[in-house]
């Protein structure tokens, strides 16, 4: 039974794991000036963390299932805040870049033991509050990550800088995992579940081998060595499909449903939109604007009111259009962007572009807000846990390809400057945007009919 801090504590976890993701977005022009860090290192910086995050969070499922959610959720939080201090008293790039994936990897432990607690310790009316507050909590995390980094870096805490960005993981990670173990309630699978560490190794081995060209094929003028990383990320995913495991990692049945395959491809478009723009944004205010970190972060408060709003009506919305509210997200997002487009072309003062960025938060919380209860809700309810997990895996595993697809092309030319970079990278968003908006329309219409009752985890 959980008890009254329950919630808040599981949610703190939530709340840091998913922070880490877009905090360091407006700190990054501070942070290569400090760590003479290149382009390739900075975007390992963003992707690196959610590469790791995405390709272990099924197995750290698993894990939670095998040894107790609430242990793996300590374990998880404890080895999190340990990586943050690390990223930051990192004195050079590539240690802060081994801390990231480090943070990654014990998110990807820590956050999901928070579903399955939330699903195991509430029920009825009070579950759905539970998980509207998860939801509610990582967009808040996501949107408002960029405004918090400003405030640190501004402030400027006992003359840390950007290094405030993780240092602050330190007081909040102690103080959760102190009421972890008086709040929290144990619980474990009643299934026997094996752990597919071989499955693990090739999945994450193939996506570290599509990363890697992704990034530094660009500054190195493609070399033979990145075509051959991605024949290599080819063969250990084959291989992977092929591999015959009792518990497999990903259940490949899964893609013979249409509303799950439609539903991860929608949901990876989303994702390789999301976290590349507000990464290049981010880069095109500061460096190409001029603001300073402070000032970067409350540009995005725009899309925060809009995000908001939008997911408060999403609900109602989905209701009556269904998978066309994805759509809908899709096509307004689209029609920001564009305008943002036109406004950077153009260079309109910096307040031009408010109305533009609340447009934007718009799309945003009407594409995101119902991707996952859509799709879930026309796979089979057999399925519906499986597919969940692999669904929360393509948005760390897509932001993190974006994050590298978006590197080659606001940096494949250098001659056109920030704005023109952004620009560039502005027509790539516009695109997956679009995407997103064509692909929902392959999800089937009609929710799949329940032929036995939905377990208590869809």
């Amino acid at each position: 039974m959980p008890r009254r801090g329950t919630l808040p504590t599981v949610l703190t976890g939530v709340f840091i794991t998913m922070l880490d993701f877009f905090i360091v977005n407006v700190a990054i022009p501070t942070t290569q000036r400090d760590l003479h860090a290149g382009a390739a290192a900075i975007e390992w910086v963003v992707a690196g963390y959610g590469l790791a995050y995405g390709s272990g969070l099924v197995l750290g499922g698993r894990l939670g299932d095998l040894f107790g959610r609430r242990r793996m959720f300590a374990v998880g939080l404890a080895l999190f805040t340990l990586a943050s201090v690390a990223c930051g008293l990192a004195p050079d790039v590539g240690t802060l870049i081994a801390a990231r994936v480090a943070q990654g990897a014990a998110a990807a432990l820590l956050s999901p033991q928070v579903l399955a607690v939330l699903r195991t310790a509430y029920h009825g009316a009070a579950q759905v509050r539970a998980l509207s507050a998860y939801a509610m909590t990582m967009g808040l995390a996501a949107v408002f990550g960029q405004i918090i980094g400003g405030v640190l870096i501004q402030a400027d805490l006992f003359g840390l800088g950007w290094r405030a960005c993780f240092l602050i993981n330190l007081p909040i990670g102690v103080a959760a995992l102190v009421m972890t173990g008086r709040v929290v309630p144990e619980s474990r699978s009643a299934d026997a579940v094996r752990l597919d560490v071989g499955g693990a190794a090739l999945v994450t081995l193939g996506l570290v081998a599509t990363l890697l060209p992704l990034i530094e094929g660009r500054e190195q003028g493609w070399p033979l060595w990145t075509w051959l990383s991605f024949a290599v990320a080819a063969a250990l995913l084959i291989a992977y499909g092929r591999r015959r495991h009792e518990s497999p990692l990903i259940d490949l049945t899964l893609f013979r449903e249409r509303a799950f395959t439609a539903g991860l491809l929608t949901q990876l478009a989303f994702t390789m939109g999301m976290a590349a723009y507000f990464l290049v944004f981010a880069l095109y205010v500061q460096e190409g604007r001029g603001l300073d970190a402070l000032q970067a972060g409350l540009i995005f408060t725009p899309i925060g009111a809009g995000y908001l709003a939008a997911s408060l009506l999403a609900p109602r919305l989905t209701t009556r259009l269904g998978r066309q509210t994805i759509a809908l997200g899709g096509l307004t997002r689209a029609t920001g962007l564009t305008a943002l487009l036109v406004a950077v072309a153009w260079d309109a003062p910096i307040g031009w572009l408010v109305p533009i960025l609340v447009v934007d938060g718009v799309g945003m919380g009407l594409a995101l807000a119902p991707i996952m209860g859509t799709v879930l809700a026309r796979v089979a309810p057999r399925h519906a846990g499986a597919a969940a997990g692999i669904l929360t895996t393509a948005q760390q595993v897509g932001s993190a390809i974006g994050v590298g697809v978006v590197g080659i092309v606001f940096y494949g030319d250098p001659s056109a400057g920030v704005a023109g970079a952004f620009r560039h990278g502005l027509v790539y968003l516009i695109v997956v945007t679009l995407a997103v908006a064509a692909l929902v329309q392959a999800v089937p219409r009609t929710p799949t009919p329940a032929r036995t009752p939905a377990p208590a985890a869809a």
